[in-house]
């Protein structure tokens, strides 16, 4: 059964701890890199040390909780720039030159990633930088039979929603699970698509979300694409 070996960032707690537990039960060897045991997925030394598995989970994130851009400070923004993008841009960077043909990456974006959060937006800025690099880098990773995926939950009950999680209840709005989200990244990890996004969200199955196309220029009265390298 896929995935054999994996490895999972953000793995002590949240979405992470249930990514792991996911794993673990059904027997897959899973190593765990989080910021408590010293690993820091925004440090592109730390992963030069780490070996690949069949299946990558990068799922550290965080969040600024700055509704206002103006008082967004440099350090808030560097931070979460580091956790929600480099982390992921690292981690596909060793493992594009690790993996072996067959394995897959899984990365844990956001609803953020496809709509606008007003409440974070500089959270909103990483998640839709996130899914913007998984389809841009999964055809090159293709060709080394590495396929790259992306779950994309809607709100969670993890301690990233400590602060807003009275307001949920008082409003009725129903939070997903973490096991929720884990349960959608091994769909994601088996599907032999590459590039897609998939839709989390409470009381459905998660949904492979459909991009919609734009209109490229207009030559002879037909649209053309661009060449691959630009």
């Amino acid at each position: 059964m896929f995935p054999e070996t994996a490895l999972v960032t953000g793995g002590a707690s949240g979405i992470g701890r249930a990514i792991v537990e996911r794993l673990e039960a059904e027997g897959t060897e899973v190593r765990s890199f989080d910021l408590q045991d010293g690993f820091d997925v925004s440090d592109s030394a730390a992963w030069e040390s780490v070996e690949p598995a069949q299946l990558a989970c990068l799922n550290a994130g965080v969040v600024t909780r700055a509704g206002d851009v103006a008082a967004l400070t440099d350090e808030e923004y560097r931070r979460v720039l580091g956790a929600n993008v480099d982390g992921v841009v690292y981690g596909v960077r060793r493992l594009a030159s690790t993996m072996a043909p067959g394995s897959a990456i899984v990365v844990t974006a956001s609803l953020a990633g496809l709509i606008p959060t007003e409440g974070d937006v500089i959270y909103t800025l990483t998640k839709h930088a996130v899914v913007g690099f998984v389809r841009a880098v999964a055809p090159q990773l293709a060709t080394r039979g590495i396929r790259i995926n992306m779950v994309n939950p809607g709100f969670v009950d993890t301690p990233m929603v400590d602060e807003l999680r009275d307001a949920f209840t008082e409003a009725g709005f129903p939070l997903l699970e973490p096991a929720d989200v884990a349960d959608a990244v091994l769909i994601a990890a088996r599907d032999e698509e590459t590039g897609q996004a998939w839709v989390v969200q409470p009381g459905r199955e998660p949904l492979k979300f459909r991009f919609p196309n734009v209109p490229g220029p207009r030559v002879d009265g037909v649209g053309m694409a661009p060449p691959l390298q630009i």
